[in-house]
């Protein structure tokens, strides 16, 4: 979608990792397909392999290094867009609920007030959504914890659809994959300093 001297913005389809998984048939991925072309790509964020849109790469350990410091001080804004069950009260909201890995259901995450880690996801209505009794919404993760919007909206009573480990089993099967897509990133560019925006245009 996006490369120059020092990063590589992918638009990754749903089902496919990010990075390798164990096994022989687990070795096609973003990662490889991007450094196929670009040898020097090194990944900087992850998204979940049921997740679609923009993740970015940096060309080289120490543009990795930046944009990797760029992430973890919430330096990057990070736009989703989501089809939901049911419809949120209000027209946005935030999501304040601290999230915790689930060890005995790994990879699942939970919420644990007492243990979990602080996690806030900003949320606004977009619209109905393309089944009745569902909600297109606009999604920002103002933290970055491993499946954050998928837990916090099924938290809050509206998980998105197609989520096979956190909807119930209705939700799961309205949807042949999640509708969950990462819509859209601004950050800084690591060599030049301005302010640089991609978009990837929703799927569903």
């Amino acid at each position: 979608m996006h490369a120059d001297a020092h990063l590589v913005v992918a638009d990754k389809p749903a089902g496919l990792l990010c990075v390798p998984g164990r096994g022989e048939g687990k070795q096609d991925c973003l990662s490889a397909r991007v450094q196929a072309r670009w040898p020097d790509a090194l990944i900087v964020h992850r998204l979940d392999m049921a997740t679609s849109g923009l993740c970015v790469f940096a060309r080289g350990a120490d543009v990795q290094r930046r944009l990797g410091m760029a992430f973890a001080d919430r330096a990057v804004d990070k736009r989703y867009e989501a089809v939901v069950a049911g419809e949120p009260a209000g027209e946005a909201g935030r999501i304040n609920l601290p999230l915790l890995v689930d060890w005995p259901n790994r990879p699942r995450q939970k919420v644990d007030p007492q243990a979990g880690k602080p996690s806030l996801t900003l949320w606004r209505k977009l619209g109905r959504g393309p089944q009745p009794g569902t909600t297109r919404l606009q999604l920002e993760p103002v933290t970055g914890r491993s499946h954050q919007l998928r837990v916090h909206l099924a938290a809050i009573g509206h998980p998105i659809l197609g989520d096979a480990l956190y909807a119930p089993e209705a939700v799961q099967a309205a949807s042949p994959r999640l509708l969950l897509h990462a819509c859209a990133l601004r950050l800084r560019h690591p060599a030049s300093g301005d302010t640089v925006e991609w978009n990837s245009p929703v799927p569903f």
